[in-house]
């Protein structure tokens, strides 16, 4: 076994060097593994994250509302509250803390679920701890989207001229900045790239970060096709080695979101044998 991969138990592997990450980040995990929360607290660590544990779901619950940490790995099959339950818990309370749920169960209906409560994204055991550290840098890279007002940190994609918004004028005579994009609006959906917010006919819709970072890259894709590999580099960036199904699985998140028939998208359009496009 490779000492990247991370096992539901055994010996526990050496931390795995990748690109320093975000150091002071605090990371809760909710396991009740002993040999996968020393392993993930050893890689963790190494990588500048500081870590919280938690063996149940009751007691990752109380801790994830009390201490607020930047993101939970969250395993599904928990004593005293599963992990389903924490997460429904969590978002009913509206906690929106990015959360990567960690599970033995593979089965489609249980990413769909995790995803529905509000999962920024789901990885199988057992799982290699290079792709997890890659998922956790590219979730918590997303708040930053949230704060800037800047083009240039929004997800990259092409963006058709019907997106941009004048030039922001320079009295030192520099070169121009250009402002976020305005609300966009498809159909009788409007999406604010500033706040991150998507409202359907004025109401408002609550999707996660992984959800609206999808959805961006579509608009900004203005019409265009794109492949589920050109998603997937976008949103997870190129060190991502996810399945590219978990793109499906949010694609039909967001049609039952945002759609009025997700059985027969009028906006959310899979184009067979190639990937996804948004239409007006």
């Amino acid at each position: 076994m490779s000492q990247s991969s991370m096992p539901a138990a055994g010996p526990v592997p050496a931390p795995v060097p990748l690109a320093a990450a975000a150091p002071g980040k605090r990371i809760l995990v909710i396991e009740d593994d002993p040999s996968i929360v020393l392993g993930l607290r050893m890689n963790l660590e190494a990588e500048g994250y500081s870590v919280q544990v938690a063996e149940d779901g009751e007691s990752g619950l109380a801790q994830a509302k009390q201490d607020g940490p930047d993101l939970i790995i969250l395993d599904i099959m928990l004593p005293r509250l599963n992990g389903f339950e924490v997460l429904r818990q969590l978002r009913a309370e509206d906690v929106r803390i990015p959360t990567i749920v960690l599970s033995a169960r593979d089965a489609e209906l249980d990413i769909v679920m995790g995803l529905e409560f509000g999962a920024e994204d789901y990885v199988t055991k057992p799982f290699g701890l290079a792709e997890l550290l890659a998922r956790i840098k590219a979730v918590l890279r997303r708040p930053a989207l949230d704060r800037s007002l800047d083009r240039a940190a929004l997800p990259a994609a092409r963006t058709g001229p019907s997106l941009a918004s004048p030039a922001e004028a320079r009295p030192d005579g520099a070169e121009p900045r250009q402002k976020a994009p305005d609300v966009i609006v498809v159909g009788d959906l409007s999406i604010d790239p500033r706040t991150r917010e998507v409202k359907r006919a004025g109401d408002l819709i609550a999707l996660t970060a992984t959800e609206f970072d999808i959805l961006w890259c579509l608009v900004q894709a203005d019409g265009r096709v794109l492949s589920r590999e050109e998603i997937q580099e976008q949103v997870w960036g190129p060190r991502h080695h996810g399945t590219l199904r978990t793109i499906d699985n949010f694609m039909m998140q967001l049609r039952t979101k945002l759609e009025r028939d997700p059985t027969d998208p009028d906006h959310l359009l899979t184009v067979r044998g190639v990937g996804y496009r948004l239409a007006q």
